[in-house]
């Protein structure tokens, strides 16, 4: 009896594990990690939707939505307080899941502490200061700021990029397809590079600074990069393993241009300049989407300063400045075509009390706002 009670916890526990990690190659073989340590600290205090000027109805409404539509979380952050939590499927905020597109805007969040510790000089800095490999090949004019905004001009090779793959040399292999900076196309390539120069700029491992200078600095708990192959390149572009509610604590640093609870994590402004349109694509900036969905039939965003962290799979992250709202949405990879990317964040936009609708061109301003005088 007492060997069993030990044994099932452990078998409970790894089954968990294996269910967790959908980029298993086999059933016997997950592919390797590295551990991105953190602070392992609590979460935001948690206080009633009410005391925030928000309304629990409208909460509810997003929450079932969210639920029809195969979500695994739904966390709501309001001036640093967490107001709402719905879970599915067995999770909880604590449930280690498969970040996705969430995963690259960690590169571009360190990338601002490093130019913010001058290990990188400036946004327009060429990486062949950094790549040694490239320092005479014209690739090497690609600037920090393309590699944020997927904007290198490299092309995105079908080359099998799962376990054993060397990342670096197929990073560094990818031919350029055209001139940096006109043309945004995402790829793993960019993150990749990103990540590379900041081991070559601050001469330690990815995962070391990526925890030094971001993670463990916001409390996140343990999280683990995937790797290429035993001791080889983390991941930048996908795959990190991590608490899904330790998402909300990005939300929250992004809606704070870079502070996390007082804590200035990263110099002012270098969320604002992640946030600025892309010559490429103005809908986008670095790993941001900006502006409302294109989607036909879809409403635009209730708020013009939301900008979200998405991609085309299922995890979202909508921060909306002006309200100081952070929504964290977490699902499974895979595409809904019924799903409607404004209507969570809209109806929690609109169930704030000082909410007030962004004017209209030549609408009558008086009818919207009472007892408004010209």
């Amino acid at each position: 009896m007492r060997l069993l009670a030990w044994v099932a916890p452990l078998a409970l526990s790894g089954a968990i594990a294996v269910a967790l990690l959908p980029w298993r190659r086999d059933a016997g073989a997950p592919p390797p990690r590295e551990l991105l340590a953190g602070g392992n600290e609590p979460p935001a205090p948690r206080v009633a939707p009410e005391l925030e000027s928000l309304d629990r109805n409208a909460l509810e409404a997003a929450a079932a939505y969210a639920g029809e539509h195969g979500s695994r979380a739904l966390i709501v952050s309001r001036h640093d307080h967490i107001v709402f939590e719905r879970y599915w499927q067995g999770s909880s905020f604590e449930t280690l899941t498969d970040a996705q597109t969430f995963t690259p805007l960690l590169a571009a969040l360190a990338a601002g502490v490093a130019i913010s510790h001058r290990r990188i000089g400036w946004p327009d800095e060429p990486i062949g200061a950094f790549i040694a490999e490239w320092r005479q090949d014209p690739r090497g004019a690609i600037t920090v700021r393309n590699l944020l905004q997927s904007s290198s001009g490299l092309a995105r090779s079908a080359r099998e990029r799962d376990g054993g793959t060397d990342l670096i040399a197929a990073a560094l292999g990818e031919p350029l397809a055209g001139t940096p900076g006109i043309t945004r196309l995402e790829q793993p390539a960019d993150a990749q590079l990103l990540a590379l120069l900041l081991e070559r700029a601050t001469h330690q491992r990815y995962a070391l600074y990526l925890s030094q200078a971001l993670w463990r600095r916001i409390g996140a708990a343990d999280a683990w990069l995937r790797l290429d192959h035993p001791g080889g390149a983390a991941h930048a572009d996908c795959c990190l393993l991590a608490r899904q509610g330790d998402w909300i604590r990005i939300g929250q640093l992004l809606l704070r241009d870079g502070n996390y609870r007082g804590d200035e994590v990263i110099r002012p402004g270098w969320v604002t300049l992640m946030r600025t349109p892309s010559r490429a694509d103005p809908r986008y900036g670095a790993y941001l989407r900006l502006g409302s969905p294109a989607a036909p039939g879809h409403e635009p965003y209730a708020a013009r300063d939301l900008f979200a962290v998405q991609g085309e799979q299922g995890n979202r992250l909508w921060l909306v400045p002006s309200l100081q709202i952070a929504i964290l949405r977490t699902a499974p990879a895979g595409r809904d075509a019924s799903w409607d990317d404004s209507r969570v964040p809209n109806l929690i936009i609109r169930g704030a009390r000082d909410y007030t609708p962004p004017a209209q061109p030549g609408a009558d301003v008086s009818a919207l706002v009472p007892a408004h005088k010209p």
